[in-house]
């Protein structure tokens, strides 16, 4: 596929199916897929996660489970400014939810979107300043090499990609998953100092 655009990129994502009937990496995908992506030509804001989960599958918005409802406590916005499309954009590393581990947990991002979208989507919406990378799998793709050897130590060392003066800027975030209320109680210090920080960009940017 060569170069298209932003609007028929959507389109086309919105259309495939390669997990489910030409799957790259392991198994196909076990149920229909229902890709969730909120691709935007004028938003400022993205924000790049994991992947859906069955909540959002079923309902076809990003974001629409309690991890969301912190997420947007985390960014200062409410429902109505988060899902503005001028506003935010939502391009996870894999846009269908992935199906359940043997433990009943999410099944890591499927690495098919990557490897055939994300590198034209991104390419695609240039007036983006500001990335929030939330989870290890977004941090990899959008840090390389330059991400510390654990999320916490490339939350912690956030001011190395934020302040570096490339544009966009990227912001490392933990999940804002209910199960990480753990990590978040140990690591006081993200409360403290990101989230301000991130706040105000957010309203800077919005």
């Amino acid at each position: 596929m060569g170069s298209i655009g932003l609007d028929d990129l959507s389109a086309a994502i919105k259309a495939c199916r390669i997990c489910r009937d030409n799957p790259q990496y392991g198994l196909p995908l076990p149920h229909e897929p229902n890709p969730v992506c909120v691709p935007s030509p004028v938003a400022r804001i993205m924000i790049c996660g994991q992947a859906p989960g069955i909540r959002v599958h079923n309902t076809g918005v990003p974001f629409n489970d309690p991890s969301g409802v912190r997420l947007r406590q985390w960014l200062g916005v409410d429902a109505e400014t988060f899902y503005d499309p001028h506003k935010f954009a939502i391009v996870p590393m894999g846009f269908c939810f992935p199906g359940y581990d043997a433990q009943g947990g999410d099944l890591p991002p499927r690495r098919e979107c990557r490897q055939v979208w994300h590198d034209r989507l991104f390419a695609a919406m240039p007036q983006v300043k500001l990335i929030l990378t939330i989870g290890q799998y977004a941090q990899a793709y959008h840090l390389g090499s330059r991400r510390k050897s654990s999320m916490t130590d490339t939350v912690r060392n956030w001011r190395e990609y934020f302040n570096d003066h490339t544009i966009p800027a990227i912001l490392p975030l933990p999940h804002p998953s209910w199960r990480n209320s753990g990590w978040l109680k140990k690591n006081p210090w993200f409360a403290q100092d990101v989230l301000p920080v991130l706040q105000q960009t957010v309203q800077n940017l919005i």
